[in-house]
Order: C-alpha cells, then sequence, then structure tokens
C-alpha cells in the first residue's frame, strides 16, 4: 500500500471565478484525496491535498491542465505533516 502524502499548494493565474475550486473538489474525490481549497484575498487559492502517492500527483496533474476557463500560471507545492484524522474535501 502506498504511503500518504500531504502538500500544500498556492495555485496563481486566473484561478478565482472560473471554477477552479470546484473543478480540484470534483477531481479530489474521485481519486480519493482529502483536503481543502481556499480562495485568498491575492487572487489566488490555496490548497492542501493528502492522498495516496500516485493520487495527489494526478490530481496536481489535472490542476495544471485545467478544465478549459482557468489558466494555472504556477503551483508552489510544499510537503507538509499528514493529518491522519481528515476526512473529506472542504472548500471555501
Amino acid at each position: 500500500m502506498e504511503n500518504l502524502v500531504r502538500c500544500r499548494v498556492r495555485a496563481t493565474g486566473r484561478v478565482q471565478g472560473v471554477g477552479f475550486r470546484y473543478f480540484a473538489y470534483m477531481e479530489a474525490v474521485h481519486l480519493g484525496v482529502t483536503g481543502y481549497a481556499y480562495n485568498q484575498s491575492d487572487g489566488s487559492v490555496e490548497l492542501e491535498l493528502q492522498g495516496r502517492t500516485s493520487a495527489v500527483a494526478a490530481l496536481l496533474m489535472k490542476i495544471r491542465k485545467g478544465n478549459g476557463f482557468m489558466r494555472v500560471e504556477d503551483l508552489e507545492i510544499q510537503e507538509i505533516p499528514v493529518k491522519p484524522e481528515e476526512k473529506g474535501f472542504k472548500m471555501n
């Protein structure tokens, strides 16, 4: 079984008002990734993603590709400690 990983991600570009958080939520649920996606006041979106290494990598790849409306210019990714008690994916 793969290890769990967790990372904090800051997405910049055209990521607010274009369905970015909902897209991330739907893909995360599909892949079994937990965490959250929150809009930030500077126009970026902060995410924390937790799951199997391959699932988190797949989600990051889907986020980079986008949904046709959003345009991700950069993803800053930082590995952080796993939260074993976390269930589900939230968005504000």
